[in-house]
């Protein structure tokens, strides 16, 4: 069992190492492109409010300490990206909502975890689980809701992902697999590991959407181009016949004028 515990703390610690960084390639992305597009503020806004859900369930818990630091640096970063989609282009809100938003986003989500987590944390261990349920359901639901949106982006562009950056993609999606691995290695959380197979399952599929545009795009790309060759070879065979039937015409001139002389 000392061991397993081991595992599972070692396991889950890389996740949250991981999910502490995972949104940095994004924030850096935004910045430095210093545009929006694609990567809408309701996606951020979602993911930071699971993460308020995920802190409370994780705490009154009494999950190992990585699982309970991870909701919180989770929700930290996705806040910090909210806000840049909101102040970017083309979404560019003014900046005394971006910072009312703030504010309350930051009061209320500070007020229930420490509220809910301390109050709910007693009540757990004497016995009574099913808060915890309610808060992990609700966390799930959210989380998965925060991935809707993207979708919808990749919707309007045939599949191309937009405004987010593939290696924040990669981190996450890595840091829920060493986090899942960590709950099959100790003791089986199951609002855990539905959290962590929603990100899995849905960040695979944006990553697909991407690949499968890039094949489509190549093969329209080969097929435009070889319509190109074709219309020139026809253009140039057009050019020779008009060549040909032009020399004809000159020499039958040439003919007609030298009998006419006779």
């Amino acid at each position: 069992m000392t061991d397993n515990n081991t595992a599972a703390n070692v396991l889950g610690t890389i996740g949250t190492v991981l999910w502490c960084i995972q949104l940095s390639p994004q924030i850096y992305y935004l910045w430095k492109h210093k545009d929006a597009t694609g990567f809408p503020p309701t996606f951020m806004f979602l993911w930071a409010l699971s993460g308020i859900p995920f802190s409370i369930y994780f705490v009154m818990s009494d999950s190992y300490i990585p699982m309970q630091v991870q909701p919180c640096m989770f929700e930290c970063l996705c806040a910090i990206a909210w806000i840049q989609s909101m102040y970017y282009p083309p979404y560019s809100y003014p900046k005394k909502r971006i910072i009312l938003f703030t504010v309350l986003f930051f009061s209320c989500a500070i007020g229930m975890q420490v509220g809910f987590g301390v109050w709910l944390k007693r009540v757990y261990a004497n016995g009574t689980h099913w808060p915890s349920l309610i808060f992990g359901i609700i966390a799930s639901i959210i989380l998965a809701a925060g991935l809707v949106p993207p979708y919808i982006e990749l919707s309007k562009r045939q599949g191309r992902v937009v405004g987010i950056n593939f290696v924040f993609l990669i981190m996450d999606c890595s840091g829920a697999v060493f986090s899942m691995a960590s709950n099959l290695v100790g003791d089986i959380d199951i609002m855990g590991m539905i959290l962590y197979a929603i990100i899995i399952v849905m960040e695979i599929g944006i990553m697909t959407s991407q690949i499968i545009w890039l094949l489509r795009f190549r093969v329209i790309r080969k097929k435009k181009d070889i319509d190109d060759d074709d219309d020139d070879d026809e253009d140039d065979d057009g050019e020779a016949g008009s060549y040909e039937k032009g020399k004809a015409k000159l020499e039958a001139d040439d003919e007609e004028k030298q009998t006419s002389n006779l």
